[in-house]
């Protein structure tokens, strides 16, 4: 496959980006997207130029790191990580644009790399549970109902990987925040933090400068693990029940 390339160049946080264009050949059809961009890298380093700066880590669709807008597309045409999406998604002599994701919250740092430390701060406001559990308790020595355990396994697939921020048109993070609330608030060990975690990773959500949800859809569309669009609605009701009890203390 021969492809030609527009990539977006950026030297770092301060400078102006523009789109640059690269031609490849001999690209196989069964070559992951990544592996094209480092055939693309070798190439740009055997000339003597700056290689094409992304994020990537496990290459195997768990962590998330891959991401990136490929013909406007978050992770590109198929509903699936950008390191698992193949060349064979492509035709021989497309034209391909690849940019980093778009929002606010996630500035570029170089190239196609963008920090998204926004939603670690995000978990760290709230995604966990610190309530003493003493030792390892048996098995089943907490009954969780089976619709409980599926909502709450749903969600916990999410991986962080932003697709749902770069897809929303207003740079919304409501469905990361809500699959990182819903996964912990359905389970009895979470019970305890169940008011102060929805209210604090939404505030903290705010604080990180996302956009506000209007229920567009694109993020659910978007997302590689398939996490609902309901998660949302499932948060705004936990976030609406914890306002009116912390109104009535």
């Amino acid at each position: 496959m021969k492809l030609t390339l527009r990539v977006w160049r950026q030297k770092n946080a301060d400078a102006e980006g523009a789109m640059s264009t690269y031609e490849v050949d001999g690209i196989s059809p069964d070559m992951s997207f990544l592996e094209m961009l480092d055939t693309l890298n070798e190439e740009l380093i055997l000339k003597g130029e700056e290689p094409v700066a992304f994020d990537h880590d496990c290459r195997e669709g768990i962590c998330g790191a891959c991401s990136l807008v490929i013909n406007g597309d978050a992770h590109g045409p198929e509903r699936t990580t950008t390191c698992q999406l193949h060349m064979r998604s492509f035709e021989d002599g497309d034209t391909i644009d690849i940019e980093p994701w778009r929002a606010a919250a996630f500035p570029v740092i170089k190239d196609l790399v963008v920090d998204r430390s926004a939603f670690d701060r995000i978990i760290q406001a709230g995604g966990y549970i610190t309530a003493p559990t003493g030792s390892a308790p048996e098995a089943h020595a907490t009954p969780v109902p089976k619709p409980d355990a599926d909502l709450a396994f749903e969600h916990a697939e999410c991986i962080g990987c932003g697709a749902c921020v770069a897809a929303c048109p207003n740079g919304a993070a409501m469905l990361f925040t809500s699959a990182k609330v819903n996964h912990l608030n359905v389970l009895p060990q979470g019970a305890p933090e169940r008011e102060t975690r929805v209210l604090d990773m939404v505030a903290q959500m705010d604080e990180e400068g996302f956009g506000g949800c209007t229920l567009a859809g694109e993020c659910a569309t978007a997302c590689p693990k398939g996490i609902p669009l309901t998660s949302i609605t499932g948060m705004n009701k936990e976030w609406l029940r914890a306002t009116r009890k912390a109104a009535k203390r």
